[in-house]
């Protein structure tokens, strides 16, 4: 393959790379299309059902579902950053993407990513409300407050995406790199760079530890308040109930920093090896698409909603309904 390429300071700098995304027989590289291809309109599907639920059943305007919906906005533009790319390679033995595309996918990624950290962390802030100052929950829980934290969310993610591409787009890329990876990502690109990437790479792990630390403590904090007010609960059945409401969430967390930590917390020579792909596939692909399918078996009242809106037997036009407990 040709490479294109341009001049700077007497050097050539590339303006494409090669993502070598998944190598295998073609006839298997179309059943790996056909079932991310699958997964991918699927999870935009369930998501979808999600917001429309939300939206047309005034039972779900609350904070919780406040939230939840923009989670499912939030994992819509996060699986469509990753797949549609992936999915041309898997029918194309052209796998380049140009220097801007790749920063640009780069950018958002990273963006929805650090999104959603923060956002599981406010989810798990307004289960501990809930849960443990059930009384004030509704004057704490205000409309106000619930806008300002979930654009608070959407805000850090787009500046710590913002800084971090700073340093990665302005680094020397020479000739026409491969990729190991199915998607531009922070340590495959600091891989194939042709220069000192220590400061970018310093960026990297302090805006990492920030944007994950930081909300890790405090879903920590928050579920090891809960746990606490859950066990003085004097019947089971309260019990039962009060750990129900935040069971769906707390799955869904454990999938998600699980998979992200693991390969987040690597050195970045990590990415030499294939086997970072397959863990890269449980936060990119399956775990948006088993989110929904959590929320749905663990909570009754979206299983209802989603009943309604499936079977188009809305409660008819809903009112105006504040974001309320």
């Amino acid at each position: 393959m040709i490479s294109k390429v341009l001049e700077v300071d007497n050097r050539t700098a590339t303006i494409h790379f090669i993502l070598l995304g998944f190598p295998t027989q073609p006839a298997f590289q179309m059943l790996l299309f056909l079932v991310f291809l699958a997964a991918y309109l699927l999870t935009l599907l369930e998501n979808a059902l999600i917001i429309l639920a939300i939206r047309s059943d005034g039972k779900l305007h609350k904070p919780m579902y406040f939230f939840l919906s923009n989670l499912s906005i939030l994992e819509m533009w996060y699986v469509t950053v990753i797949s549609p790319k992936m999915l041309v390679d898997f029918l194309s033995h052209d796998k380049t993407i140009s220097f801007n595309g790749c920063m640009t996918q780069l950018y958002f990624f990273v963006t929805f990513v650090c999104t959603e950290y923060i956002l599981l962390a406010v989810m798990a802030f307004d289960r501990h409300v809930a849960i443990c100052n059930p009384l004030r929950y509704s004057v704490i829980m205000t409309n106000q407050l619930c806008g300002t934290l979930a654009g608070g969310c959407w805000l850090c993610g787009l500046v710590t995406a913002m800084i971090k591409m700073v340093f990665i787009a302005r680094l020397y890329y020479c000739g026409t790199p491969h990729i190991n990876h199915y998607f531009c990502d922070i340590s495959p690109l600091l891989n194939v760079c042709c220069e000192d990437s220590s400061q970018a790479e310093l960026v990297d792990f302090f805006l990492a530890l920030m944007v994950i630390a930081v909300p890790l403590c405090v879903v920590v904090a928050s579920y090891a308040s809960i746990l606490s007010t859950i066990l003085r609960i004097p019947s089971a059945q309260g019990r039962q109930k009060a750990f129900s409401t935040c069971a769906s969430h707390l799955t869904v967390v454990i999938l998600f920093y699980s998979t992200t930590l693991f390969t987040y917390a690597r050195p970045k020579l990590m990415y030499a090896y294939d086997s970072n792909k397959a863990v890269s596939v449980l936060y990119t692909v399956i775990v948006p698409l088993l989110n929904p399918i959590i929320y749905c078996l663990r909570n009754r009242e979206v299983k209802a909603a989603l009943k309604k809106t499936i079977l188009c037997k809305g409660s008819g036009p809903t009112e105006d309904v504040a974001l309320s407990n």
